[in-house]
């Protein structure tokens, strides 16, 4: 019997250790011209942590990784890599991996080969390119995909080659600029999963590109969200889901209803028809101030369901929800056990809420949400 370990039983898994101790990057900002597409800011990543750059089209988060990357030149500030000093080498004496979003395959070589590309290109002996594709291989699962060509995988196939290509070669950091956009949305759903096992299987650091804030939030350890190559947060999922420092943030981890009012009182606001008591989100408020105040879709709900409570499938928690005002019901979904319904106030505002309860377009409804779901911003939102 092995020591250590129980009868019948399999010895506990080792994880790999990562190959890199601490990534820093230090005031690092990329200028084309006049305009400075991405600021200066600090970043430190730790080994095998797993980093999502998260924002729109034009915030900066490719840009960021193309620094990374080596394919572009740094206009300010440096990387450094466990001390030493990265941001002066071309991107092949970086040694990072790299998943692009439409994959980059060879589509004349099988999938093996593409697989043992960069391991050709590093002069290693058959032997160890062989033991170490087919090691790569069994962890993504393309084992019986060997000889096959791309054009003979799925996508989520081909996007499982375009990773074991990159890790293969094991890099200190693997890079990843939306590698999932092209696929449909059952296979990102089962791409998602597979790279956060290969991440944790093989001990890697990962630092990933989306717009897509479910996606950052199911992946990531960290999150870096940026505005106008600004960084606008830096947390956990938690952290940014919970507490957005900002109107910005609040949008995408999926604050829907961003509604302009006026402060009442530092917990509440009022304006076009509509009344919050809610939570200081970013700063003090003062009463008379412009705010913005956020309200996710499942926290707003019709007045009375699931109350005592915070809404529809939140009953039992500490307080009951204030009525935020009138609206009418518009658009109608069903999504299963809640319907979720876009509805209309006098005054034109849109609210998107959810409930169980029957509604149909043009029923009219009070609508109400849990003080603590909903954030107070000062300002009107407009500003980054």
């Amino acid at each position: 019997m092995t020591t250590g370990s129980l009868p019948g039983t399999a010895p506990p898994v080792q994880r790999p250790r990562s190959q890199l101790r601490e990534l820093e990057l230090r005031g690092v900002s990329r200028a084309y011209g006049a305009h400075l597409a991405l600021k200066p800011f600090d970043l430190t990543v730790r080994g095998g942590e797993f980093v999502a750059l998260l924002g729109p089209s034009g915030c900066g988060k490719t840009t960021a990784l193309n620094c990374l990357a080596g394919l572009l030149p740094l206009t300010g500030g440096e990387i450094r890599l466990d001390g030493r000093r990265v941001d002066t080498l071309p991107p092949e004496k970086r040694g990072f991996g790299m998943v692009f979003q439409n994959y980059a395959l060879f589509p004349h070589l099988t999938v093996r080969a593409n697989v043992a590309f960069g391991l050709k290109m590093r002069r290693l002996g058959k032997a160890e390119i062989r033991d170490r594709v087919e090691a790569v291989l069994r962890l993504v699962r393309l084992t019986e995909h060997a000889a096959k060509h791309p054009g003979q995988l799925s996508g989520g196939q081909q996007q499982r080659v375009a990773i074991a290509r990159a890790i293969v070669v094991q890099p200190p950091l693997v890079l990843m600029d939306e590698p999932l956009s092209n696929l449909d949305a059952a296979l990102r759903l089962e791409m998602r999963s597979e790279i956060r096992r290969i991440h944790q299987e093989f001990g890697l650091t990962t630092i990933y590109v989306t717009h897509d804030q479910e996606e950052a939030l199911s992946l990531a350890d960290r999150l870096v969200v940026l505005r106008d190559g600004e960084v606008s947060q830096v947390g956990t999922p938690a952290e940014l889901y919970e507490h957005p420092v900002s109107p910005y943030v609040a949008a995408f981890m999926g604050y829907r209803n961003m509604l302009s009012l006026t402060a009442m009182s530092g917990d509440t606001a009022a304006g076009r028809g509509l009344s919050v008591t809610g939570t200081p989100g970013g700063g003090p408020v003062a009463a008379g101030q412009p705010v913005t105040v956020a309200i996710r879709p499942e926290d707003l709900h019709v007045a009375g369901d699931g109350e005592p409570g915070g809404g529809a499938g939140t009953a039992g928690t500490a307080a009951p929800a204030a009525v935020v005002g009138e609206a009418v019901a518009e658009v109608v979904e069903y999504h299963g056990r809640t319907l979720h319904v876009e509805a209309v106030t006098a005054e034109g505002d849109r609210l998107h809420l959810r409930t169980s309860r029957p509604v149909h377009p043009g029923d009219a409804l009070r609508v109400a949400a849990a003080p603590e779901r909903a954030l107070i911003f000062p300002g009107d939102g407009s500003a980054p």
